[in-house]
């Protein structure tokens, strides 16, 4: 009782803060449940029984309670993908940041999706729980005041598209701990599905003639790039990762891990069935995966010929490079996108990452700059945040330019980058793997200035888009090619940097970007709640001083 009305109170400190934005409350219960949607039955994490988990439906500063409830038997956090935590990176649920929710427990997150809008999903990152389901759409809409670049479509459709494994999440993860890699998928799913094609397939989606959808489009898969397509139609591209863009026609986009995008599609052909078709990407053996769209008055099954998937690097980078930012359109503040000329801010610090992939004791390993992340049982923000920070992790293990040795040795420590308040970087990718690479950074949106093949070095910098690159959280990293993203790091806390892909971050690739609130200042950054539970050597330990205005 006493834990309810603090979090009524802390609710009600923070509605004044935020000037009274809408709260939408959810309560989550989290289980295991058996599952079967690639025909063998496996154990799957299931929210309130459902699978995937059930999306929600917010705009933009909408608070948003969640009360989960861990019902599985090993401790469980869940993440916010593309969800910047402005200021509050306590509430981001990452290892680095919060503790996981015991088995039997609860905990209640809070968070304000603050200035954004767009397509987006949550999961569970602990262990390899999104393995096992536990996964769902997270949208924020624009507020009514603000003008959206297109009318209103007749409906609003989440697509949740990835990759799956029949083995369950405990058995992949035991086969990580053994220093194996997962291996490949058996399959691809839509929305947790993967139509038969024999007939006997229910919609997942239904389209009246003549009519406008939309269609959000996530990859939430554990290991490969995806190309989307709808049989017979075309799609108008209009949002991806909370940014309006140019409204480009594309018959199939392809879609890397942790990437979301949305589209406009007009129900204006034959009314019938028709497939939506995912396949893999860059991969020797292609999945496929389909779903059914029904048009409301449809009179046949959809034709069993599918539209011929894309082919090669060449192809993907080209249409990388033709999506743009809409510099007029308002996103979530009536301002126009293209009022933040980032090509104009002068860079003060460049962050070369060159990721890896060794055995080390005989068990693989993957790493950025030669560092294999390991998690700590005390969160790094926590750490530092009661000032005990040097008993747990070592700033800057890493240098902003790799050495040599880097890619032929892994350390194992936890990884934690310093980077000021404030400060315009400019982050360079370099993959010199043979496997394509996506990343993913908490906190924050930046610009993918360039993504291109071979190695980067400064002159490269005459090829970079000053104008219209599109603000997102995510970039892709093709087989032997690098990025290069720019942003200022205005957002206080304390921000996982990962790779997209389950396994790589589970087994070491990624870092947290340390951007300390040296003032301590509430302006800069919310203290952590009294009420939050605490783990590892900071348990027990008194409050430090509160933040100053």
């Amino acid at each position: 009782m006493m834990n309810i009305l603090l979090l009524c109170l802390w609710i009600g400190a923070i509605s004044v803060v935020h000037g009274e934005d809408p709260y939408l409350f959810f309560t989550w219960n989290v289980t295991y449940g058996t599952i079967s949607p690639l025909g063998v039955p496996q154990q799957g994490i299931l929210i309130n029984g459902e699978f995937p988990g059930p999306n929600i439906n917010s705009t933009t500063n909408n608070n948003i309670v969640i009360n989960v409830f861990n019902n599985l038997d090993e401790p469980l956090m869940f993440t916010w993908n593309g969800i910047q935590q402005k200021k509050n990176s306590w509430q981001d649920g990452t290892p680095g940041t919060m503790c996981p929710i015991p088995p039997g427990q609860n905990y209640t997150y809070h968070f304000q999706v603050k200035d954004q809008i767009g397509s987006y999903f949550y999961y569970p990152i602990t262990a390899m729980h999104r393995a096992g389901g536990a996964f769902g759409g997270l949208r924020i809409n624009s507020r009514p005041l603000i003008p959206v670049p297109y009318a209103d479509p007749e409906d609003d459709y989440t697509v949740l598209i990835g990759d799956w494994y029949t083995k369950s999440h405990s058995s992949l993860r035991k086969q990580l701990d053994m220093g194996r890699s997962m291996g490949r998928p058996e399959g691809v799913l839509i929305n947790g599905k993967n139509a038969k094609g024999d007939g006997t397939d229910e919609p997942l989606f239904t389209m009246t003639p003549g009519k406008t959808y939309k269609f959000r489009v996530c990859n939430v898969g554990l290991k490969n790039s995806l190309n989307f397509r709808i049989q017979g139609h075309t799609m108008k591209l209009v949002e991806m990762e909370g940014s309006h863009v140019v409204q480009n026609i594309y018959e199939s986009l392809d879609v890397h891990l942790g990437q979301c995008f949305s589209a406009l599609v007009t129900a204006d052909k034959e009314p019938m069935d028709y497939y939506m078709v995912a396949d893999t990407r860059f991969t020797k053996t292609m999945l496929t995966g389909l779903g059914i769209i029904r048009y409301t008055n449809g009179k046949g099954p959809a034709s069993p010929e599918l539209p011929s998937p894309p082919v090669g690097l060449a192809w993907s980078l080209n249409q990388a490079r033709s999506f743009r930012w809409n510099l007029t359109a308002s996103a979530a503040r009536p301002n126009p996108q293209g009022s933040y000329h980032y090509g104009a801010i002068n860079i003060t610090r460049t962050i070369k990452l060159v990721n890896s992939a060794r055995k080390v004791d005989g068990k693989l390993r993957y790493a950025i700059n030669g560092v294999s992340h390991i998690d700590t049982e005390t969160p790094l923000k926590y750490a530092q945040y009661f000032g005990v920070a040097d008993k747990v992790f070592k700033y800057d293990i890493i240098k902003d330019e790799p050495s040599a040795e880097a890619e032929d040795k892994i350390t194992l420590a936890p990884n934690v980058v310093n980077q000021t308040y404030r400060d315009f970087v400019e982050i360079i990718f370099e993959n010199h793997e043979k496997s394509i690479q996506s990343w993913h950074l908490d906190g924050f949106a930046f610009f993918p200035a360039a993504i291109e093949f071979g190695r980067w070095a400064p002159e490269k910098r005459r090829n970079y888009n000053l104008l219209d690159a599109i603000s997102r959280h995510t970039v892709h990293v093709y087989p032997g090619s690098w990025a290069a993203i720019m942003l200022t790091f205005d957002n206080a806390g304390m921000w996982n940097l990962r790779s997209a892909q389950p396994e790589r971050a589970y087994l070491g690739q990624q870092l947290y970007l340390s951007v300390e609130n040296v003032a301590r200042s509430l302006r800069d950054e919310y203290m952590l709640r009294d009420q939050t539970p605490l783990c590892g050597i900071v348990k027990g330990l008194p409050q430090p001083p509160p933040y100053g205005p």
